[in-house]
């Protein structure tokens, strides 16, 4: 099953000039990074759904909660290598790295 999860943009920025924008999201914790090219308006701070590395569209933190709750519910969190809590403003690892207990 194919799911589209959102995640909290932590950093935005275009890694050369005339590149594509990326962004560094966190989903439950895990920070990866994401294309923004079909999103012009994410901003940091901004909640994006994400689906294969790119923000396909921007939701609301509730919007977000409630898909992580339902992600939770489901046990799919694991498989995303997130923690069973939304993201978490100011933490996360560096991209690529996962949090071990």
């Amino acid at each position: 099953m194919c799911l589209a999860i959102p995640g909290e943009l932590k950093e935005v920025y275009t890694p050369f000039p005339g590149g594509f924008r990326m962004g560094k999201a966190s989903f439950g914790g895990v920070v990866k990074e994401v294309n923004l090219e079909l999103l012009p308006e994410a901003q940091t701070g901004d909640f994006v759904l994400v689906h294969v590395g790119l923000a396909i569209a921007r939701v609301d933190a509730d919007e977000a909660e409630k898909t992580f709750a339902l992600l939770r519910e489901m046990g799919a969190l694991e498989e995303i290598g997130a923690e069973a809590a939304p993201p978490d403003p100011g933490e996360g690892p560096p991209v690529g790295e996962r949090r071990r207990p």
